[in-house]
């Protein structure tokens, strides 16, 4: 299991919410929409959001992809002021970003500025230069290009997505609505980000280290499944052998075994391992529970199970997870839990 990418400070409104996303032309509609809808919706029902504007890369008219066209707030020197600048893909993997562009970019980082990409945009980001001796990724069919290209990146082309600070990257497509609800969630806080993902019809958090495809990703008896599915998320704190799943899918444990992988990329105990990992996160974000009473919630049956598993999969304990990334109001906020059946 891969580790998944580490937020580098808990959860706090940055002080600077100006979002910043780039319009070419060639503009990528969908990339460019996920930008708006994660950071350019009006929220009122939110104490502080983002200030978001849209930054004209050359002088229009812009055209986007589906024969649409794009009016900029304003030019680069939008980038002068902004906290967060998103590259929301690019017109070709070949297509070398203009010069002013680059020196823009790097402006803006050197001012402190987040600079995140999505899909193709990684590319923009690579030919700034900041990205060398970094991680990154992007669209897994683009991925050995930009390796090939700027052989100092260590480009992981199996990732969602890549949190290295103050430069993200997302791979392709969907998965920019995975590193926005990231960033969300990294400066307001699960709920303000679970909020988010509700309003959006997306699921609220996958960790950026989560495989881009599966290969088979619909088995013949995927209703099954899925109903198998939700039915194990119901019994996180329960042991949940193999038999016992078997016997509820109606099906052999060898025949479990190969449909599961098919559908999922992972064997049942891993797949039960990150499902117990992702709730006991939540709930040290977001509850005032123990870590004890956590541990007992999500499967571990005693907190040095937790820690261990924490750990392993993140490098740090439970309460010094709890420290860095948890709400700022968890301690005075009541989390719903699902009741123990």
């Amino acid at each position: 299991m891969k580790k998944p990418p580490r937020p580098p400070a808990a959860a706090s409104a940055p002080r600077n919410l100006r979002v910043a996303t780039l319009a070419y032309d060639g503009l990528c509609t969908f990339e460019f929409g996920i930008a708006v809808e994660m950071f350019g919706q009006p929220r009122p029902e939110l104490p502080a959001w983002y200030d978001f504007r849209v930054c004209a890369v050359e002088r229009g008219p812009l055209r986007a992809a589906g024969g649409l066209r794009v009016r900029a707030d304003g030019g680069l020197e939008t980038l002068e002021d902004a906290g967060t600048v998103i590259v929301p893909g690019w017109r070709g993997a070949d297509a070398s970003p203009p010069p002013k562009l680059l020196v823009a970019l790097r402006e803006a980082h050197a001012r402190g500025a987040r600079l995140l990409s999505f899909c193709s945009g990684a590319f923009v980001l690579a030919a700034t230069g900041l990205l060398d001796g970094r991680r990154a990724t992007t669209h897994w069919r683009h991925a050995d290009a930009l390796a090939a290209r700027f052989p100092r990146i260590r480009v992981e082309p199996d990732v969602l997505y890549v949190d290295e600070g103050l430069l993200l990257t997302s791979a392709g497509s969907a998965a920019a609505l995975d590193l926005s609800l990231h960033l969300i969630r990294r400066d307001h806080g699960p709920q303000v980000a679970n909020q988010v993902a509700r309003r959006a019809v997306v699921p609220a958090h996958r960790d950026g280290g989560q495989a881009q495809f599966i290969p088979s990703p619909l088995p013949a008896q995927g209703e099954a499944l899925g109903a198998l599915l939700e039915w194990m998320r119901r019994r996180l704190d329960r042991p949940l052998p193999l038999a016992e799943l078997a016997a509820r899918a109606r099906t052999s444990e060898r025949t479990l075994l190969r449909r599961f992988e098919a559908a999922t990329g992972r064997s049942p105990r891993q797949w039960l391992i990150e499902e117990r990992l992702g709730r006991a996160r939540e709930l040290l974000e977001g509850s005032r529970l123990s870590v004890e009473q956590i541990a007992d919630r999500c499967g571990y049956g005693h907190a040095d199970s937790l820690r261990h598993h924490f750990r392993r999969a993140l490098g740090l304990s439970p309460m010094r997870y709890r420290e860095r990334f948890g709400h700022r109001g968890a301690a005075t906020t009541r989390m719903t839990l699902p009741e123990k059946p």
